[in-house]
């Protein structure tokens, strides 16, 4: 069998070039180019020369193994521990899925298969392997951006009871960063229009209108002073709400003043900030 040695590193340096940058993506590590590229060069290499090697069963998969620890290594730009270590075991993850998906596509395009080699990848059209590749890492990437911004989500939920006029609900309130509403001077929280009606269906709480600044214009919302918030084991007063869209994994968006320093990851608002309008 003739294998085109250039061939076969161009094909390898440029799937574990993205390997490497999907790995660095989950572990939110810095991406320097270059050694992303050197990164990439040495696991092509490793690819190339470890077949000629004679060895045992357990030695080859220990060298396997040491080799893309070592190339997940050399890719992570000044990293902390936890991303060398996140940045390694995506690596690990991410090879393992695209070798699966490459492998069922060889099998359906019936791609040469050597008894004891695998899949003879120089005779599988580029266009496939790199169609594949690029299907693969268009998918991770909106896979770790809907897990990252779940996490984010949950990591700043806060369990909030709400009690006014003798009603009282409890409900999930998201710690926004960027909620910096004020009503004359006092924070203002976002209460989901149900749970508003739920609470203050009488209207007799209602203290004005809060003017809101958003992408799409000025909006105007009601204003209404709950009697008793709790966030967690925290107690408030006399607490303003105005009403406006949440989310489905929360009924509130909670002012900064209620929840700053219990969370130093809070990321940037959803909220657009706004003038007292007194």
């Amino acid at each position: 069998m003739e294998v085109y040695l250039e061939l076969a590193f161009a094909e390898n340096f440029l799937l574990d070039a993205l390997l490497l940058f999907l790995a660095l993506k989950c572990a939110r590590g810095r991406i320097g180019v270059l050694r992303l590229l050197l990164a990439a060069a040495v696991g092509a290499a490793e690819a190339i020369v470890f077949p000629l090697l004679t060895l045992p069963v357990w030695a080859a998969y220990l060298i396997k193994f040491l080799g893309g620890v070592l190339i997940a290594i050399i890719a992570v730009k000044q990293g902390s521990a936890k991303t060398y270590i996140v940045a390694t075991v995506s690596f690990f993850a991410l090879t393992f899925a695209l070798g699966g998906m490459l492998t069922a596509i060889y099998s359906f395009f019936d791609v040469p298969y050597l008894e004891g080699n695998g899949y003879i990848v120089e005779k599988a059209p580029i266009g496939l392997i790199v169609g594949g590749a690029g299907f693969f890492g268009v998918a991770a990437i909106l896979a770790a951006k809907r897990f990252f911004r779940y996490r984010s989500i949950q990591k700043n939920l806060f369990s909030v009871g709400l009690t006014h006029a003798g009603k009282s609900i409890r409900a999930k309130g998201f710690a926004d960063s960027g909620n910096c509403l004020t009503f004359g001077g006092a924070p203002v929280c976002v209460l989901s229009p149900p749970a508003a009606l739920a609470l203050f269906g009488n209207g007799t709480a209602r203290e004005g209108i809060l003017r809101i600044q958003t992408v799409n214009g000025e909006k105007e919302s009601p204003v209404f002073r709950c009697a008793r918030m709790t966030v967690g084991n925290r107690n408030f007063e006399n607490v303003f709400f105005t009403v406006g869209q949440t989310s489905k994994e929360y009924q509130i968006i909670l002012h900064t003043a209620y929840v700053e320093g219990d969370h130093e990851h809070i990321r940037r608002a959803a909220v657009a900030l706004t003038k007292d309008p007194r």
